[in-house]
């Protein structure tokens, strides 16, 4: 596997384990009308936290789910019981979709002891594994030191400055539809299409059907075929920075190191009247 990456029978094999901390980050689109934490409440892998994906961000902003502040991000890993010494393994409902944001915001906040379940909670029911239901137990609190790491994260222009001169490609995480303007996009006042020069790999193809990763030369070959040079850095995208973190993933597993994503991603760029859009392939 991957210290990036562990597999079910990896976590079944740990449960309980004392160094382990397991959080369940699903996440649904506003368009899905499905709540996370209430399908938490139904069923999670035991001694599994839920870790709120829209409440674990700066709601000061007007945009969806931005980064929190390290103190607030510290503040709300000790009330988990994640603390330094902690292997956090992330989950998410669908395999993998918003999982990755949670591995993501680990490592940009210095915590590089995290995975991500290899096919989420969609492969650990499937094969029958034991589950729990009802509130997660009180953890005990537990230290936690964030160390910002900047060079992880862009803003909108970092990204206008990175296309405008060459200096790193934008990999766009959406679909081909929502990506060529042919979908309208699911929050109101975000117009449809994608930034100039930008390269669409959808999430999706970095995926297997059950939700687990393809392998490593599968991974580069969707980066490839996108158009994207993987000798030269890259920021990745999506509609609002949780999507963009799968390709994020894929990047890191494949030994890429010159990445980041780009926090405010397509609601921002799109929702700016000022910004640039082009629709079409």
């Amino acid at each position: 596997m991957s210290n990036d990456i562990v597999s079910i029978d990896w976590l079944q094999a740990h449960l309980g384990s004392p160094d382990i901390a397991i959080l369940d980050a699903s996440w649904h689109l506003p368009t899905a009308q499905r709540d996370p934490r209430k399908e938490f409440l139904e069923a999670h892998v035991p001694g599994a936290q839920f870790f709120d994906i829209d409440e674990l961000s700066d709601t000061s902003s007007p945009l969806p789910h931005m980064l929190p502040s390290p103190e607030k991000f510290s503040s709300r890993m000790r009330k988990l019981g994640v603390g330094d010494g902690k292997r956090v393994i992330a989950y998410d409902t669908a395999g993998l979709f918003s999982a990755a944001r949670c591995w993501w915001m680990f490592k940009v906040f210095g915590h590089e002891d995290v995975a991500v379940l290899d096919g989420g909670l969609k492969k650990w029911l499937a094969e029958g594994r034991p589950t729990e239901d009802g509130p997660a137990a009180r953890p005990q609190e537990r230290h936690f030191t964030p160390r910002l790491r900047t060079m992880m994260v862009r803003d909108m222009k970092e990204v206008a400055a990175a296309l405008a001169t060459g200096s790193a490609q934008v990999a766009d995480a959406r679909s081909g539809t929502r990506f060529r303007g042919e979908e309208a996009e699911p929050r109101p006042g975000v117009r449809a299409g994608h930034m100039p020069g930008a390269r669409n790999v959808h999430y999706a193809s970095l995926l297997n059907p059950d939700g687990t990763l393809k392998s490593k030369p599968e991974i580069e070959a969707a980066f490839r075929a996108a158009g994207v040079d993987l000798s030269k850095p890259v920021i990745t995208s999506c509609g609002s920075g949780i999507t963009a973190a799968i390709l994020s993933l894929g990047l890191t597993l494949i030994g890429m190191k010159d990445h980041a994503l780009y926090d405010g991603s397509w609601t921002e760029w799109g929702g700016d009247p000022d910004a640039k859009v082009a629709t079409g392939a």
